[in-house]
């Protein structure tokens, strides 16, 4: 893998006049405005038989502007600035790269490159406008310094407003950044940015690739959002899809050139069987230019700070992992079954950004457990600094579907939390995104059902089904929280138990609103126990932000008890302890240390019963207890 990877990195230093001009094809590539009001354009489209450019500047004449071709499939044109200076394609003139293919047919596409899409109301398919405004905005907030700690906020612009409608960039900016902030959070993960014709898709069905979807605005206004999260000191991270594309074609990657190839693989293997849509050549060195260019456009262009990669299972295994399970044994990650190409263009990924930009982060999506895929890429790793710990929340829902409360297995639990290949970082979640859309339920939901519709007002009794609720939510995540990786990760609105799932307009629901939202006024008012879980979180995230025990080394985990269902461990000097019993508390229980509380689930801030006296001080004894020296009482 390593000397695939290498063999690669050479040609580009060799060929391409290395990673830094190799990455930068985003600046001649497209559509690009020169300094003295020329035009330069340049495609990539091998089985085109001709290439011209049409639109708004030259009266859509689809033949009075041709490419000149050039070798390896590439196609270049020059238009001069007019005669009066002013520039030869206005901003905001609407473009078509006009393709006549092998059969003679006439295809109108838009460029792969292009920066800005839009769709207007009454038509189906997108419009490539150019995007070149007399003044750009300028970011003035510097990046924050890479974390130790990593709190993830994942979030959805248009569905970041309590109102039944495609929320924006601005509304993000004004609105919703100061609450990532003073949750505790110090980084925001961005969902659904590169441009999907399909608001549906949740942003997976990626049609322009280099584009900031406009249906939340400009890209003028994402970059402000970003500076702005920077002046937070917020780390902001793309949600990027370079697992598969979507399969339009008008508006889209599909079948650019006119044939089935191009960008994909053709046949059979360019087409995910469960996604319809279309898989990417990785060995092919324009396809290469094109992903890698990507990522280094987000980073130049948008000041994000990393990526959270998207797909990785699919892309690693020539089977996608459609209906395969992984044990953890070996033969499961090495074999004819891989897919190396793609494996090696991760690894191309990761060298480049941290090469080029090593402030940044990235983060993978795999299910499957791929060795060393966290590792650096001198060792034949991956390069990925962290993956998402993605069998934590499977197990918090199959606990919760299928157990009795005195059922619950704490080795198990405390197994799988804990059980991460070595020295290789992994982002802990109780939820994501996943457990909120329809047809799954997130864990308020599962836990309170019904009777979050009727008894989450104060005014009403607090009955078991919401005692119990409340009080296991806030227990799950901060577990998670502390023993389940080296970063956390929390899907916006499920922090306070947000009711009710999330469906995006579509023809099933009569194209509604209604689900796609997060209405975060219910934890501003103080009439329901929503406030108490919000509180909770908030106080969790500063507690790890005063004592860093993300950046700790793994916990020690003295007690996971069975019949008294007491889990205990220690990590960044500090002792966390859970009784998961439904009914059974205990006194002068041992522990192992003078300690006084600093978090409590059971605060009446936070919805509790305020059983405990948090001016008590805890005294340690040279008592041996659970194979430590020291223990006290509680």
């Amino acid at each position: 893998r390593y000397s695939l990877f290498y063999k690669h990195l050479k040609n580009i230093e060799q060929s391409e006049g290395g990673l830094d001009k190799f990455t930068k094809s985003y600046k001649t590539f497209g559509v690009n405005q020169l300094l003295e009001g020329g035009i330069y354009c340049k495609e990539w489209a091998p089985g085109a038989e001709a290439v011209f450019l049409a639109g708004d500047f030259n009266g859509w004449n689809p033949f009075s502007h041709p490419y000149k071709k050039l070798e390896y499939g590439k196609w270049e044109l020059y238009i001069p600035p007019r005669e009066d200076g002013c520039p030869a394609v206005p901003h905001g003139s609407k473009l078509k790269v006009v393709i006549r293919a092998q059969n003679g047919a006439l295809l109108y596409r838009i460029s792969p490159w292009a920066r800005y899409v839009v769709r207007e109301e009454d038509k189906v398919n997108y419009d490539w406008v150019h995007w070149n405004p007399p003044q750009s905005y300028i970011h003035k907030h510097p990046s924050p310094k890479r974390l130790k700690s990593l709190r993830i906020y994942e979030s959805h612009v248009g569905i970041a407003s309590p109102e039944g409608k495609v929320a924006s960039y601005k509304n993000f900016t004004y609105n919703i950044l100061p609450r990532i902030k003073d949750l505790g959070y110090n980084c925001v993960q961005l969902m659904a940015i590169m441009e999907h014709a399909y608001y549906a898709s949740f942003g997976y069905q990626v049609t322009s690739f280099f584009a900031a979807s406009s249906r939340y605005g400009t890209p003028d206004d994402l970059k402000e959002m970003i500076d702005v999260a920077h002046s937070m000191g917020i780390t902001v991270l793309l949600d990027v899809v370079h697992s598969h594309a979507s399969k339009n074609s008008e508006d889209g990657l599909n079948q650019f050139d006119g044939t089935d190839s191009c960008f994909f693989h053709s046949g059979y293997r360019g087409n995910h069987q469960l996604w319809d849509s279309r898989l990417f050549d990785y060995a092919n060195w324009e396809v290469l230019r094109f992903l890698l260019s990507n990522l280094r456009m987000w980073i130049k262009e948008y000041r994000f700070d990393g990526f959270r990669f998207d797909g990785v299972t699919s892309m690693l295994y020539h089977h996608h992992g459609i209906g395969t399970g992984f044990s953890g044994d070996y033969h499961e990650y090495f074999g004819l079954h891989v897919d190396e190409d793609a494996l090696c263009y991760l690894m191309l990924a990761n060298h480049m950004i941290n090469f080029l930009h090593p402030e940044c982060i990235t983060i993978a999506e795999d299910v499957s457990g791929m060795p060393a895929l966290c590792r650096p890429v001198a060792e034949g790793g991956g390069g990925f600094d962290y993956r998402l710990a993605m069998a934590i929340p499977d197990k918090w829902i199959q606990i919760i579907k299928e157990l009795k409360d005195e059922d619950w297995n704490m080795g198990n639990i405390v197994h799988t939390l804990t059980n991460r290949r070595y020295e290789e970082k992994y982002i802990a979640y109780a939820e994501s995104h996943d457990q909120a859309l329809v047809g799954d339920k997130t864990l308020a939901f599962r836990l309170m059902d019904a009777e979050m519709y009727t008894n989450m007002s104060v005014l009403t009794p607090l009955t078991p089904v919401i005692d119990r609720g409340i009080q296991l939510h806030k227990m799950i995540r901060l577990i998670t929280h502390a023993l389940g990786g080296e970063g956390y990760l929390n899907f916006m609105g499920n922090e306070f138990g947000h009711p009710e799932w999330l469906d995006f307009p579509r023809i099933g629901n009569n194209e509604s609103y209604h689900y796609a939202r997060r209405q975060f006024n219910l934890t501003e008012d103080d009439l329901l126990r929503y406030k108490f879980l919000n509180a909770f979180d908030r106080d969790m995230n500063r507690l790890e932000e005063r004592f860093g025990w993300l950046a700790s080394p793994q916990a020690y985990v003295s007690e996971k008890h069975e019949s008294n269902k007491v889990i205990a461990f220690e990590r960044a000097g500090l002792i966390f302890i859970f009784n998961f019993h439904p009914y059974q508390s205990y006194v002068d229980y041992r522990f192992f240390l003078k300690y006084k509380i600093l978090l409590d689930s059971d605060a009446e801030e936070y919805g509790g019963h305020r059983r405990l006296n948090h001016n008590t001080e805890y005294f340690s004894e040279e008592y041996a207890h659970n194979y430590r020296p020291n223990s006290l009482m509680v």
